[in-house]
């Protein structure tokens, strides 16, 4: 596709998205909306194939998903993360309650195995192919892939690639409608003095700053931020894996506000900024292209479990996890959704929430400090950590 075409097409798309999402208050999510966009172009052959590769998006959203998780940790102080420790505990139980829902669906339905799935001696390997699928992203999808495609098990390859296509069509609209919920509750809270107005990020801030004032231009900070990716890409390749590159990332986004070598929210005012953030949400809808209806149609019902059990899994668990630990249900279970979709989906529907439910600056900037720390943490908890350490367990018993 000419790429010019394709960059003015993926345009107009999270153009008309954004304004649904601005029209409704936030109440139909722009990623929702997009889903649906890009889901029904690319069954319809409307958009081709190659349209987000071809737009040069896609590739910009891989280079610089690492500069926004660095700017994401430079959001969140050390006292802030290091209060976090129950979003991680919440997302964490989450994971393990998605594998107990599709294990029960397994123990119910575990006959109805899809044409295909030929020579697999038990049904369990769709449990390890949905709990990894469910609560976890790309690298979790790889590692299942990599066990099925060694026991020539093609179907059950295709299986998890499908989830994380069709995921966010199930993901953004409940966690929208929950954290409307949630954020009204803040706002109520905001209004009779129990939540503290958010810091304010003053005119002064770019002085915290260690930085001698020439890396502190847009070229400048891109270098430093890119320099900062480039050792956590290092440290991750060293590590083999353990140590993930987003989550030293974060880290290293955190720990650099905390020395002022960073100042907080590091890459707000920068001119690439908002180019960046439309690369990497792209990223989000780049497994839609692969869907066909043929492969959606041999693998509808195990679909449909996945969704429902894992959904169960997340509401029972998350709920419980989150109630010990003294947070309201529905923040418990936006943070236990977020095993559906992670970064940047955790941004953008933390930021719609408090733009819908807020009425004044304050009021959402109030509710967005409140919610979004939480969201980003739990994405990184469920998605990034504890999906790749449980998949990576579950996996060696695929084929078995």
């Amino acid at each position: 596709m000419n790429p010019v075409l394709a960059f003015v097409v993926v345009m107009a798309v999270w153009t008309v998205s954004d304004l649904v999402a601005k029209r409704t208050r936030s109440l139909v999510s722009s990623l929702l909306v997009a889903s649906v966009i890009f889901l029904v172009g690319f069954l319809t052959d409307v958009f081709p194939d190659d349209m987000l590769a071809s737009s040069a998006l896609l590739g910009l959203g891989g280079v610089v998903v690492g500069f926004i998780i660095v700017h994401l940790g430079t959001l969140v102080s050390v006292e802030d993360f290091r209060k976090r420790w129950r979003t991680f505990v919440v997302g964490m139980v989450t994971v393990v309650g998605i594998g107990v829902a599709l294990l029960v669906a397994t123990l119910i339905f575990g006959h109805r195995a899809p044409a295909g799935y030929e020579g697999v001696a038990s049904a369990l390997d769709f449990v390890i192919a949905g709990t990894g699928a469910v609560s976890g992203g790309t690298i979790s999808v790889l590692i299942v892939q990599e066990a099925a495609l060694g026991y020539g098990l093609t179907t059950l390859a295709i299986f998890p690639v499908l989830v994380v296509g069709l995921q966010g069509l199930v993901g953004f609209p409940l966690t929208s409608l929950i954290l409307r919920r949630e954020a009204r509750r803040l706002k109520a809270a905001y209004r009779a003095g129990e939540l503290p107005d958010a810091p304010v990020a003053g005119a002064g801030d770019a002085a915290r700053s260690r930085l001698p004032a020439a890396l502190q231009t847009t070229t400048g900070t891109l270098l430093v931020v890119g320099a900062v990716v480039l050792v956590s890409i290092a440290l991750n390749d060293l590590t083999d894996g353990v140590l993930n590159t987003f989550v030293v990332a974060l880290l290293l986004g955190i720990a650099l506000r905390a020395a002022r070598i960073l100042r907080p929210s590091a890459l707000a005012g920068i001119d690439a900024l908002g180019l960046m953030m439309v690369s990497i949400l792209i990223l989000v809808f780049a497994p839609l292209a692969t869907v066909a209806p043929a492969d959606v149609a041999a693998l509808a019902f195990p679909l449909v479990l996945a969704f429902v059990f894992g959904l169960a899994g997340i509401a029972l668990f998350a709920s419980l996890a989150g109630r010990l630990l003294g947070y309201s249900a529905p923040m418990s279970v936006a943070i236990g959704l977020t095993s559906l979709y992670g970064f940047p989906g955790t941004l953008v529907l933390s930021q719609e929430a408090a733009r819908g439910a807020g009425e004044t600056p304050e009021e959402v900037a109030a509710i967005e400090a409140y919610v979004l720390p939480k969201m980003i943490v739990a994405g990184f908890s469920t998605v990034t950590i504890t999906s790749v350490v449980v998949t990576s367990v579950l996996a060696a018993g695929i084929g078995r």
